[in-house]
């Protein structure tokens, strides 16, 4: 007889008794996060899955590793490059997924390396962060951190500069698919513009959305309104929901904020600005674009990062 999910949920946790562990999130998008500094520790999608199951785990939207880059080989690989991004965030969505990149998932990453010990980061000083995204630089700015998420790229470049619109999204609570514009950031995303809040907020998240065509490993979806003015004092504001892929929706998304940024300024055109705040569930993160090295454009992340509790699995 096969073992139900909550036996199998129960055998993983059980496997990880005496796990030290801490809950952080950044605008709501919350992690548990694990310190690993000799490399030693390592999880499963069974294992992590388990401990973001909101029900009978910790509860979260992924969980994080911290582990120095050296231990890993995308760690490795990344440190010939930038010997300076010694530590490695080694994400995995709810479900037990890898993924690429999470925006507010480094900046928590890095506010909880400062709480352990593991770095010393002074007010304006920055640290490379090793992801499975390519390496991410981290600045301390007070309380919050702002990451230079690197360049930002259409995923259907064709599609995208010739109608500036690429897939259709069909979500519940709205009546007929919706166009939209697919951006990586690093991992992918599908921006859909709607046009009144009313709009936003009866759009149920509850499933995926069903995108087509469908980015090659899948995709995050962002359904954003954008404020009205849209631009106030030289910079944009949109509000914004997310169903993350291998997660479900959740209270913010930061590549997602990213994405969204991107996506209405494109559709904006020349006159639309480089600073944008993104309104999420959770609060708000700002999103600025600036000239990167070899004439990329550059996307940067803003926000606040915050350890809530720290313990012991038992």
């Amino acid at each position: 007889m096969n073992a139900t999910p909550a036996e199998t949920s129960g055998s993983a946790l059980r496997a990880m008794g005496g796990l030290r562990f801490s809950k952080g999130h950044g605008t709501g998008n919350d992690f548990v996060l694990v310190a690993d500094p000799e490399g030693t520790r390592s999880f499963d999608e069974h294992q992590a899955a388990a401990l973001c199951d909101r029900h009978q785990g910790i509860g979260a939207d992924g969980l994080i590793r911290a582990v120095p880059s050296r231990f890993l080989p995308e760690g490795r690989e990344l440190l010939l490059d930038t010997p300076g991004a010694e530590w490695f965030m080694d994400y995995r969505n709810a479900d037990g997924s890898l993924s690429e990149m999470c925006g507010n998932g480094v900046r928590v990453f890095v506010h909880f390396l400062r709480t352990e010990g593991l770095i010393d980061l002074p007010d304006g000083g920055s640290l490379a962060i090793g992801t499975r995204g390519g390496v991410k630089t981290v600045v301390r700015t007070g309380n919050d951190y702002a990451v230079d998420m690197g360049p930002w790229e259409f995923i259907f470049p064709g599609e995208a500069s010739a109608k500036a619109m690429d897939s259709l999204v069909a979500a519940d609570g709205l009546e007929v698919p919706r166009p939209a514009l697919s951006v990586s950031m690093g991992n992918p995303h599908t921006v859909v513009a709607l046009a009144e809040l009313s709009e936003l907020a009866g759009t149920r998240l509850f499933t995926a959305p069903k995108v087509d065509p469908v980015p090659a490993n899948g995709t995050n979806v962002e359904f954003v309104v954008p404020a009205e003015p849209l631009v106030h004092d030289g910079v944009g504001s949109v509000t914004m929901r997310v169903h993350e892929r291998g997660v479900g929706e959740t209270q913010s998304c930061g590549t997602g904020a990213c994405a969204a940024a991107v996506a209405i300024r494109h559709w904006a055109g020349a006159e639309a600005p480089d600073v944008w705040r993104v309104h999420v569930p959770g609060g708000v993160v700002g999103v600025k674009f600036f000239a990167g090295p070899g004439g990329h454009e550059h996307v940067e992340l803003s926000g606040p990062a915050v350890i809530v509790a720290s313990g012991t699995l038992s």
